[in-house]
């Protein structure tokens, strides 16, 4: 099982960035994706999450409008455009995986938002 994040990086605010979660190894389409983050000195918070069976999403109301999460369950992918950041959206993003008891976490992608 792995999920790899990837797309983060420095961005001035009121700029853009779009992270993506490859998955593998497990029944994709069966599961919940979500992005959390964790910035320095704070617990992980959760940020979207994209249900399986129907793709219904719901936001931390931070980055309700902001935020746009979407998976590709042919491809095995999801993803997180971000845009109209803010300093404050500076943190580790990470995507996570869940259906009943099975939960798989990727290794984070660090997001820096900064002029």
């Amino acid at each position: 099982v792995q999920l790899v994040e990837s797309g983060g990086g420095l961005v001035q605010p009121g700029g853009s960035l779009r992270l993506s979660c490859a998955a593998s190894g497990f029944t994709f389409s069966s599961y919940v994706m979500s992005w959390y983050r964790q910035a320095p000195g704070k617990a992980r918070e959760l940020v979207a999450t994209i249900n399986s069976a129907d793709s219904t999403v719901n936001y931390a109301a931070s980055v309700k409008g902001r935020f746009t999460i979407s998976r590709d369950n042919a491809k095995n992918m999801a993803a997180l455009q971000m845009n109209s950041l803010k300093p404050e959206d500076t943190a580790v993003y990470y995507c996570k995986a869940a259906f009943a008891w099975d939960e798989y976490w990727g290794q984070g992608t660090q997001v820096t938002v900064s002029s």
